[in-house]
């Protein structure tokens, strides 16, 4: 039992190194990818106490390079589904009662082991399995992750502080218990970080989780479970299995004790999980937490009085940045007239510079595409605005699978505000611009709030303050996350909760308190230090 209130450790952000030419995290991690690429790899399950290796195995290959086989996953069955519900539920007593500092001290030491020991392990399998380039992959696998377990532990101190007044006589206190059941955790393949914050979240405030994740993303999900169990985490408290969603879900969502779930993907799958769990309703011992980020079509408005460079710069940096492979990605550009013959000539600049290739050369700023399917859709957007008389191709358009899944980053005109490219997300290096008449800013508001049903990210540029506070007003309902005067990625916790609403999401800010409050179910507990022992109050006596 815990034998006084603890203060943690204090809120500090994990600082981005720079792999400077020279620099010993650069030489560290080369040599990391390296001795990847050396050898081949086979990615069990995590169920309970057991490594599960089914031999139904999949290749893991580099999306830059196809052909070269990092290692094999072990797909898993309905058997290995109801094997880690069963885990998660016979470890869920001992977890839900253990200190919570106890808890907190795994988190934090997985934490130190990724920011020291795992650092360069982990961003290379990132850089490997997912083809980020050094920096993308140190701000996510990395220090986004690190500034998860770290400002969590912080998030559930504030939680646990927060109690009721008490009266005369009476003690309040309010527990913060974890939910009835298990999570179920579903990450998807672009941020490491994410898919280490979402069965972690959960299981930091008590809670036993069932991890799925994406399939491209398995390769760097090893060296979070490798680090998990290296911090400590008791086995079944968190369970990555491998199967296939629709072979997990008939399982995981027809169980009684399914108590939430914690999502990042798609917004179609999200509907569609969200139904499910209406219908099976009266199956569940309690109403489940449905906490999810899905999709986004995020736009940047930029007024007359804006900054050319500041505008392309941006747009360069938020649309092809890890690929436009982004939830929050700038997909969508209005640019006023007077400004746009200068934004445009600088981002065809910045783009005859930009070179692309495989992660392992540290000069290219756009790798490949996550895979084949993903190649496939993203080049019928490009192909089918070839050949449309309302588009114009303003840069790239170019594409090769050869070798990897590569995808010129794309900037098209469309001379019609509801073209397809404006209105769907893509989910590639593929930004779409829409030019306005210069003084028709306010008229061009409406059109970027009902042109998508997402509203997750949306940035503004502008020197003129009153057009600022008019963007910020009228698109309120139109961004979770609203940045000024910069790209509309990058959102940093404990900074800049991340989540959008409409189509996007539950808004539940992934990295805060809002988010932690979501996995537990709180009991007031009334004390009374001397218990009344007769039933007449005042009132009753007489005149």
């Amino acid at each position: 039992m815990s034998k006084g209130i603890f203060n943690v450790p204090a809120i500090k952000n994990e600082p981005v190194k720079s792999y400077l030419p020279g620099s010993p995290e650069r030489i560290e991690l080369k040599k990391a990818l390296e001795e990847a690429r050396s050898k081949v790899i086979e990615i069990p399950q995590y169920i309970g106490s057991k490594e599960i290796f089914s031999q139904n195995k999949h290749a893991i290959s580099p999306p830059h390079d196809h052909q070269h086989v990092l290692g094999y996953f072990h797909e898993g069955t309905q058997e290995d589904v109801k094997e880690a519900v069963h885990a998660a539920l016979e470890a869920r007593e001992s977890w839900a009662s253990m200190s919570w500092e106890q808890r907190a001290s795994i988190f934090l030491k997985a934490a130190e082991l990724i920011a020291g020991p795992y650092r360069a392990e982990i961003n290379a399998a990132t850089m490997l399995g997912q083809s980020k380039n050094a920096y993308q992959a140190e701000i996510d696998s990395a220090c986004e992750l690190i500034d998860f377990l770290r400002l969590n532990v912080n998030f559930m101190k504030d939680i646990y502080e927060q109690q009721p007044e008490s009266s005369d006589g009476v003690w309040n206190r309010m527990e913060y218990r974890p939910l009835e059941g298990f999570v179920f955790a579903i990450t998807p393949f672009n941020f490491t970080a994410i898919a280490g914050n979402l069965p972690a979240a959960p299981a930091l405030m008590g809670n036993v989780v069932l991890w799925k994740p994406a399939f491209t993303q398995v390769y760097s999900a090893h060296v979070i479970m490798k680090v998990f169990k290296k911090a400590g985490l008791p086995d079944g408290v968190i369970n990555m299995i491998l199967a296939d969603g629709p072979v997990a879900g008939e399982i995981i969502f027809k169980h009684a004790d399914f108590a939430g779930i914690h999502f990042t993907g798609s917004t179609k799958v999200f509907q569609t999980i969200w139904k499910t769990i209406g219908e099976n309703i009266p199956v569940y011992k309690s109403f489940p937490r449905i906490v999810g980020e899905t999709g986004g079509k995020d736009f940047v408005l930029a007024h007359q009085s804006a900054d050319a460079k500041a505008v392309a710069t941006g747009l360069i940096r938020g649309a092809f940045e890890y690929q436009g492979q982004k939830c929050s990605a700038a997909s969508r550009a209005y640019i006023p007239s007077n400004l746009w013959e200068e934004v445009k000539e600088l981002m065809i600049k910045d783009l005859a510079e930009i070179k692309m290739g495989g992660v392992e050369d540290f000069s290219n700023f756009v790798n490949a595409v996550i895979d084949e399917k993903s190649f496939d859709k993203i080049t019928t957007y490009i192909e089918n605005a070839k050949e449309d008389a309302t588009t114009e191709i303003i840069a790239g358009g170019n594409y090769d699978k050869s070798k990897g899944y590569f995808v010129e980053p794309t900037i098209i005109r469309a001379f019609q505000p509801d073209y397809v490219t404006l209105c769907e997300e893509i989910f590639g290096p593929v930004l779409t611009v829409y030019v306005y008449e210069e003084d028709k800013f306010e008229e061009i508001i409406p059109v970027i709030d009902s042109t998508s049903p997402y509203a997750l990210t949306g940035a503004v540029f502008a020197t003129d303050r009153y057009a600022i506070q008019y963007a910020t007003e009228h698109l309120v309902n139109s961004a979770g996350n609203f940045y000024i005067n910069d790209k509309p990625t990058g959102a940093v916790v404990g900074q800049q909760p991340f989540g959008g609403a409409r189509a996007s999401g539950t808004n539940d800010k992934a990295g805060s308190v809002l988010n932690l409050l979501r996995w537990i179910s709180p009991r007031a507990i009334k004390e009374t230090l001397v218990s009344p022992v007769d039933y007449k109050y005042a009132f009753l006596k007489e005149d």
